[in-house]
C-alpha cells in the first residue's frame, strides 16, 4: 500500500541562480500574498452556509494592473485582501476572473495606493527540459517571500486536480512541495514561464511539482478580453491508437502509421450529429494524425487534443476521416461538453436540493459523493458511465434520496437511501426541477419509485403537510429548496483596511 497526498495549495519556488537575474530588477514589486477567507459549502446540510477557512496563497501583477494567481486560492472566497512586500496594510481584492477548468484567476485591488511602485510582469515561452526555473511565493512557515529552485523534468498534458476532469498542458519540476504557494510566478530568463499550482508528496512520489505554462496562461488571457470565460472547448469523442497492424488491415487502412479510431461519440458534444462511432481520423486541421494520436504542430509533436486546447467557443475545427473505407472531411463547430461538468468539482456555487417529507434529494455530482461517501454500486455505476453510456440523455440529472430526516411520517424509508429517484406518480424525474414539481401536485399519496428492482417509497400527503413545520424546526431547515446553481453573494470592492 501507499499514500498519495495531492497539495492544491502549492508548490513552488524554485530559484534563480545566477544566470536568471530578477525582473525588473526586484521581483518584490510584483509579487504578492493573497488570503482568502472562504465558505465550503456543506452538502450534508445544504440549507446551511457552510463551515468557514483561511487560505494564504501567492499571486503577481500582469499588464493592466490585475494580478494572476490560481483558481483554487480564490474559490469559495468571500472575502480577499493582498500585501505586498514591505507594505504592512492589508489591500481588499475581488476575483474579476475564474476558470476552475485551468486552475487561473485574475483579481483587482481598487485602491490606487497599491499600484504605486508596482510591476508587472512578462511571459515567455515554454522551458526546456533539464533548464533550471525559479520560482517566488509566500510558503508555509514564515510571512516573508521564499525563493527556491528546480530543473524542468517532463512537459506533458496532466491532470488539474483543482476540477479533477481537466487535462491541460503542464510543467513537472524536481523541487520540494511547499503548501501555501500556489500562484507564484515561475521565472526563467526574466520572464513568467508558468505558474505554480500542484503536487505531489508521500511514499512513490516525493518533490514532484506542476507549474501551469505560459500556452494555458495565454488562452486563459485571450479567452477573458471579451468580459466572458467561456471554458475549454472539447470534441466530445474517446477515441483509440491504431497502432496493430490486423486491426489497421481489418479497417482498411494503409501502413502508414496514420489514424486513431473513434470510440463514443458523445451526443451533447460538438461532434454529436456529425462522427460516428468507428470512425478513423486520419487528420486535424491539416495536420496528419499518427497511429499514437500525436500531431506535428507548431514545430513540435503533441497530442491530438492540443490542436482543440488552442481554440475558443465557437471556433471551427476541420476533420479528416475514413469511414467504411470511404474518405471524406467535416468542420466542427467547437464547445463545452456539459455532462462532463457533473464529473468535476464545482466551486461559488450553493448546493441544490429540495427536502421533501424530511427526505433530502440531490442531484449526483463529485462534491456530493465524497461529502456522503456513497458506495452503493447503482449510484456509482451512474457516477462513471454517466458520459460514456449517454446515461444523460434519460437523467439529465441524476437525482439521489441522500438523507432522511427522522420523523414518525419517514421512520421505515432508511433502506431507501442513496437511491435513484425515477418516476414519482408515473411521472418520469429528469431533473432536480421535475422532482420539485412533481412534489408539488396536489395528490393522496406521493409513489416515489427509484430506479431498480423493489417496491416504491411511498408519502402520504396529509401527513406530510403535517409534519412540515414539525420537520423545519426540529431540523433547523431555513429553506426547503434550492433549484438554482447561483454563486453566493459577494462583497463589493472595498478599499484599503489597516490591520
Amino acid at each position: 500500500m501507499y499514500r498519495l497526498r495531492f497539495f492544491f495549495s502549492a508548490l513552488v519556488f524554485f530559484v534563480a541562480t545566477g544566470a536568471h537575474a530578477q525582473p525588473n530588477g526586484q521581483i518584490q514589486s510584483s509579487l504578492v500574498r493573497i488570503t482568502a477567507t472562504e465558505v465550503e459549502p456543506d452538502y450534508r446540510a445544504p440549507w446551511n452556509s457552510g463551515s468557514i477557512g483561511r487560505g494564504v496563497g501567492a499571486g503577481f501583477v500582469i499588464g493592466g494592473q490585475r494580478i494572476l494567481t490560481n483558481a483554487h486560492v480564490v474559490s469559495n472566497s468571500r472575502y480577499l485582501t493582498v500585501e505586498r512586500e514591505g507594505d504592512p496594510n492589508k489591500y481588499s481584492a475581488t476575483v474579476l476572473f475564474v476558470a476552475h477548468d485551468c486552475d487561473l484567476a485574475l483579481i483587482r485591488v481598487a485602491n490606487p495606493n497599491f499600484w504605486k511602485g508596482m510591476k508587472p510582469l512578462d511571459f515567455g515561452g515554454i522551458p526546456s527540459l533539464e533548464s533550471t526555473v525559479s520560482a517566488y511565493g509566500y510558503p508555509i512557515g514564515g510571512e516573508r517571500m521564499s525563493v527556491t529552485t528546480g530543473i524542468v523534468s517532463r512537459i506533458d498534458f496532466n491532470l488539474y486536480t483543482h476540477s479533477a476532469i481537466d487535462q491541460h498542458l503542464a510543467v513537472q519540476i524536481s523541487a520540494q512541495i511547499n503548501p501555501g504557494n500556489s500562484g507564484g510566478p515561475v521565472m526563467q530568463s526574466g520572464k513568467v514561464v508558468g505558474v505554480a499550482f500542484q503536487g505531489y508528496s508521500g511514499d512513490i512520489a516525493q518533490g514532484v511539482a506542476y507549474m501551469i505554462p505560459t500556452p494555458v496562461i495565454r488562452r486563459f488571457l485571450k479567452d477573458i478580453e471579451d468580459g466572458h470565460y467561456d471554458r475549454y472547448v472539447d470534441l466530445g469523442i474517446t477515441y483509440f491508437k491504431l497502432q496493430n497492424p490486423a486491426q489497421r488491415h481489418y479497417l482498411g487502412l494503409k501502413d502508414d502509421d496514420r489514424g486513431v479510431l473513434v470510440g463514443t461519440v458523445i451526443d451533447a458534444g460538438p461532434c454529436g450529429k456529425v462522427l460516428q462511432s468507428g470512425d478513423v481520423l486520419l487528420a486535424i486541421d491539416g495536420h496528419p494524425i499518427a497511429s499514437d494520436a500525436f500531431v506535428e504542430y507548431e514545430g513540435e509533436r503533441v497530442q491530438m487534443p492540443e490542436v482543440v486546447e488552442r481554440k475558443f467557443k465557437g471556433d471551427k475545427v476541420k476533420l479528416d476521416l475514413l469511414r467504411n473505407q470511404q474518405q471524406s472531411n467535416v468542420e466542427i463547430t467547437l464547445g463545452s461538453v456539459w455532462p462532463y461538468f457533473m464529473q468535476g468539482h464545482s466551486y461559488d456555487v450553493r448546493p441544490r436540493y429540495v427536502v421533501f417529507g424530511g427526505l433530502l434529494f440531490q442531484p449526483m455530482s463529485l462534491d456530493l459523493l465524497e461529502a456522503y461517501r456513497i458506495s452503493d454500486l447503482r449510484v456509482r455505476h451512474f457516477f462513471d458511465f454517466f458520459v460514456s453510456e449517454q446515461i444523460y440523455l434519460q437523467h439529465p440529472e441524476v437525482i439521489i434520496l441522500t438523507n432522511i430526516l427522522p420523523d414518525p411520517i419517514n421512520s421505515y424509508l432508511m433502506p431507501y437511501r442513496s437511491g435513484i429517484v425515477d418516476e414519482i406518480n408515473d411521472k418520469k424525474i429528469g431533473t432536480l426541477e421535475d422532482l420539485a414539481r412533481a412534489f408539488e401536485q396536489p395528490a393522496e399519496r406521493y409513489v416515489v419509485k427509484m430506479v431498480g428492482d423493489g417496491p416504491p417509497l411511498v408519502l402520504d400527503a396529509k401527513q406530510v403537510d403535517e409534519a412540515h413545520e414539525r420537520i423545519k424546526t426540529r431540523y433547523n431547515v431555513l429553506s426547503e429548496q434550492n433549484l438554482d446553481e447561483q454563486p453566493p453573494a459577494k462583497p463589493a470592492v472595498a478599499t484599503r483596511i489597516n490591520q
